[in-house]
């Protein structure tokens, strides 16, 4: 009599043979549109009564019901439903939790009703990809350099295990990667490779090749903690798996500045690299001696760049939002006048250059999306194949600028050295905090003018 059809509980009652000719049916059966067993109880018992009436009907009658006088008699207003229902409901607030109750419907047809789907749309995964671009890639306040290394980060963590879920990353899934860059090639990167990063790791333990260094692989981790602090602020994901971590610390190598048997060295040493002309390389180098100027810094200057302010030749170092390049810091926005070494050398007419937008020529070829990276790495190769220490790299010019000035014999202010290097000034008195961009023009051009070098320093040539 009482039988459960998807959601809702049917009445059934079969006809009796004698009368399933009159009533045209050999059963009976009703929706009796309820989740509630024991309210369909109570329908199903109330029906069970008017079916009997009708059939006693049927049995005392001639010919056979049309199908509106058969629904005529089986439909069952108040008491019968709504009564049962309004008791079903207060015995069910004793004895069961509560469920959602259905309104009263007027007829019961036999037509099965079903309940309406959900229209709420589950949550969707938020992929790691799509993290990345999300919370990195279109963050207007991450600089350059984070955007680009957390770029990589997460390109290696995909190349290693799969695009996932941000929600399926835990403590194991760090910990395999943290392992797997510790055992991946120091040279990973540099040259075009088929094979896995798995593969990668294997051969570099087969060959016995330098691996990352415990620096870089901490670099890696800390991207995607960052990252993933963002995500837990936001509630999508319920810990950072990639924190606290420990990695032991390798003894640092300390940058120092050049010595003048170091320059001459440089100086007299022949460039091989077929990808930057050798006199982008000397150009680069000594502006970087003469200004303390980063390499990205140089690289990226654009015609537009070199201006006279106040009757001076100046750099101007700023943002160029149409290329996404910033300085390093806010103080890095500055304007640093040319050195007369570099007026001499024919800096000035780096303008007259109408084959590209930018200061410096001879890299627009380079394929690298930062201008000064194949730059880098040939310099790199010239020091190593001349033997030059690890202390040394082209960041030393900046160290080496540094450590003139603060020993220079001229009446140079400690501020003016930090402004024309793009530091943070040292001493933070009000003073220096509200009037350190009122340095003038003159004041930087007496600190530049103050670096200086032997004559062997650096090799003559055009530009």
């Amino acid at each position: 009599m009482l039988r459960l059809i998807g959601s809702h509980y049917h009445f059934r009652r079969a006809v009796p043979v004698v009368l399933q000719a009159c009533l045209g049916k050999t059963e009976i059966s009703l929706s009796l549109q309820t989740e509630s067993k024991f309210l369909a109880r109570q329908r199903a018992a109330a029906l069970y009564a008017r079916t009997g009436e009708v059939f006693h009907k049927a049995r005392t009658m001639q010919g056979r019901f049309s199908g509106k006088e058969l629904s005529s008699l089986l439909t069952f207003q108040s008491p019968v439903t709504l009564e049962p229902e309004k008791n079903a409901q207060e015995e069910e607030a004793t004895s069961t939790p509560k469920r959602k109750s259905l309104k009263p419907r007027e007829k019961l047809t036999g037509k099965v009703v079903r309940k309406p789907q959900s229209t709420k749309k589950k949550p969707s995964v938020l992929m790691l990809s799509d993290a990345l671009e999300q919370f990195v890639l279109r963050n207007p306040k991450a600089s350059t350099d984070t955007r680009d290394a957390t770029k990589r980060t997460v390109a290696l963590y995909i190349r290693a295990f799969g695009d996932a879920p941000v929600s399926d990353v835990g403590g194991s899934q760090a910990g395999a990667f943290r392992d797997l860059l510790l055992a991946l090639p120091a040279t990973l990167g540099k040259g075009k490779s088929s094979l896995t990063l798995q593969q990668e790791a294997q051969r570099a333990k087969s060959d016995g090749l330098p691996t990352l260094s415990n620096k870089s692989v901490k670099n890696h981790m800390l991207r995607l903690s960052a990252l993933w602090n963002q995500l837990v602020q936001r509630e999508l994901v319920t810990k950072n798996p990639w924190s606290g971590w420990h990695f032991e610390s390798a003894p640092k190598t300390v940058r120092r500045s050049w010595t003048p048997q170091e320059l001459a060295l440089l100086a007299s040493s022949s460039w091989h690299s077929a990808l930057v002309p050798e006199p982008t390389f000397r150009l680069v180098t000594l502006i970087a001696a003469y200004t303390g100027m980063r390499l990205g810094e140089i690289c990226t200057l654009r015609k537009e760049d070199l201006q006279t302010i106040e009757e001076v030749p100046c750099f101007m170092v700023r943002p160029h939002t149409k290329d996404g390049w910033s300085p390093k810091t806010e103080a890095g926005t500055r304007i640093l006048p040319v050195h007369s070494k570099l007026i001499e050398a024919g800096v000035l007419a780096l303008k007259d250059n109408t084959k590209s937008d930018y200061l410096i020529p001879g890299l627009d070829g380079s394929k690298q999306k930062d201008r000064g990276a194949t730059l880098s790495r040939a310099f790199s190769q010239l020091k190593t194949r001349l033997g030059l220490p690890a202390e040394i790299t082209f960041h030393s010019f900046r160290h080496t600028v540094s450590t003139q000035l603060r020993n220079a014999s001229a009446d140079i202010r400690e501020i003016w050295i930090d402004k024309l290097l793009g530091h943070e000034a040292s001493h933070r008195s009000q003073g220096t905090t509200t009037y350190l961009t009122g340095i003038s023009i003159a004041n930087l051009k007496q600190t530049v003018e103050a670096i200086s070098y032997p004559e062997t320093a650096f090799k003559k040539g055009t530009f």
